[in-house]
């Protein structure tokens, strides 16, 4: 599925970055988006880590921290 899962289910397109959570696969979108989805999968689920659709990052929700691969790593994540 490309998309938020939330935003797609209500007819919504208006998100705009994705985060992949890093344990199940759950696709919601971000904090600057309007349904904040992917922060409220990581709330209601304890799932923490996801990792950024659209670039080489991911984001702890717990620590508050990124996560950046180490050099010679990012193709990984891409």
């Amino acid at each position: 599925m490309t998309g938020c899962a939330e935003c797609l289910a209500a007819g919504r397109e208006d998100w705009v970055h994705l985060r992949v959570c890093l344990r199940c696969g759950h696709n919601g979108c971000c904090d600057s988006s309007p349904g904040t989805h992917a922060y409220r999968h990581a709330a209601l689920t304890g799932h923490p880590l996801a990792v950024a659709a659209e670039r080489s990052w991911a984001w702890c929700y717990t620590d508050e921290v990124f996560l950046i691969p180490a050099e010679g790593r990012g193709a990984e994540l891409q």
